[in-house]
């Protein structure tokens, strides 16, 4: 299995004001103040290595944590995630840049995040650049870059670390019908290969 989730479960908690969540910290749990929202709620499922995972949900109904938690971004407040092998995630649009920093630069920092070693990233690098059609913008900051360019540079990162496991949020919506296709393509060829693949 690449995947396996037992019973998780995550909860989120609002407090009215910051004033509560002390209250409720110094009656030692004895009283509570917070709001909680169930994100999750015992979620069981297992996903073979190679096989494909469509998640379809309403606003709110909690795809996005699900994701997250997989990804390792979030912990579950119970249950437990087992994930076997190198896990890449596209989950917001943007998510895991420095906006400051040139695209060239977040692409390192990306695959490092990864695991990849210096050979490896330089290897990938062009292929990468290639992919995104980024062109010069490469050597711009991403907070400069456009909705559709964030989502070029993240998919083109998050296919070419070569994942296990590749999970991908909403954010392809995001780019032209013609990036679309080529993301769908090369997603095929991931496929094909082994790779698993979770999507909402």
């Amino acid at each position: 299995l690449a995947v396996e989730v037992d019973q998780v479960s995550k909860i989120y908690r609002t407090y009215p004001s910051p004033r509560h969540r002390l209250l409720e910290l110094m009656s030692g749990g004895r009283r509570r103040y917070a709001h909680e929202t169930r994100a999750l709620d015992h979620v069981t499922f297992s996903l073979g290595k190679g096989a494909r995972l469509g998640i379809v949900g309403s606003n709110g109904s909690g795809k996005s944590t699900l994701l997250k938690v997989l990804a390792g971004v979030l912990t579950p407040s119970a249950g437990r995630v087992h994930v076997r092998g190198r896990v890449s995630a596209l989950l917001e649009l943007g998510a895991g840049f420095n906006p400051e920093l040139r695209g060239r630069d977040n692409i390192r920092q990306f695959c490092e995040l990864h695991g990849m070693h210096k050979a490896e990233i330089d290897a990938a690098l062009p292929d990468i650049v290639a992919f995104s059609e980024l062109r010069d913008a490469v050597e711009h900051p991403v907070k400069t870059y456009s909705s559709g360019m964030a989502v070029r540079l993240g998919f083109a990162c998050a296919v070419y670390v070569r994942p296990d496991i590749l999970i991908v949020d909403e954010a392809l919506s995001v780019g032209d019908a013609y990036f679309q296709n080529k993301c769908l393509h090369k997603i095929r060829t991931m496929l094909d290969n082994g790779v698993s693949f979770i999507y909402v």
